[in-house]
């Protein structure tokens, strides 16, 4: 169990203060054990922030999992919109999701490509993801034909922007960015049509 109470105090720890800022000796004192017992489950400080990184993207995917089980009841606009204002949310109550998006935007320099590995996975899952919802949404009549991946990394992309302002910004902030960009992106999405340009595969 300690090793599990090592991680759930780093989650906080590294959330609040980054990997350099946070602090081990401070993280042992949390779960009562000294500092030198932490080598006894991880081999140091990064092998820690990435279990714990890796942990907290696997919440956040559980979690995001979970919202769209709970709203498949609603349209899939209401579904879509109300995704954004449930992860500004997620991300003011969660240490996991403060965690893994500050990292998506602010790898530490010198784990950039051990994160990196975790944020691509993580994004292109959730395309594909949305790229099937888009499919069945279009199959049940709730949206019209459209190019369902196209239609996923479009939203994808905006989700990129806006979460910005969750960092950067402040809930009103990223309040009013929502409800000005909304309704272009939902009648964007619904201009496209079979004939829009194909997708083409990254590296061609």
């Amino acid at each position: 169990m300690t090793a599990y109470s090592i991680r759930d105090a780093s989650l906080f720890h590294f959330a609040r203060d980054g990997y350099e800022g946070a602090s081990l000796r401070a993280i042992a004192d949390e779960v009562g054990i000294k500092k030198p017992s932490i080598y006894a489950h991880f081999s140091g400080k990064e092998d820690l922030f990435m279990h714990t990184l890796e942990y907290a993207f696997d919440e956040v995917r559980r979690h995001t999992l979970e919202y769209f089980r709970d709203h498949a009841h609603l349209p899939l606009e209401q579904r879509l919109r109300g995704l954004l204002t449930w992860f500004e949310q997620e991300y003011q109550d969660h240490a996991s999701a403060r965690l893994m998006l500050r990292n998506c935007y602010y790898p530490p320099p010198d784990l950039y490509g051990q994160v990196m590995d975790l944020v691509y996975p993580f994004l292109d899952g959730m395309e594909r993801a949305l790229s099937r919802l888009l499919q069945r949404a279009i199959r049940e009549g709730d949206v019209p034909p459209i190019p369902a991946e196209q239609a996923a990394i479009a939203f994808m992309t905006f989700l990129d922007g806006i979460t910005v302002e969750i960092i950067y910004g402040s809930s009103r902030r990223y309040k009013r960015r929502l409800d000005a960009s909304w309704p272009v992106f939902w009648n964007g999405i619904h201009s496209l049509n079979e004939q829009a340009r194909p997708i083409v595969p990254e590296g061609d």
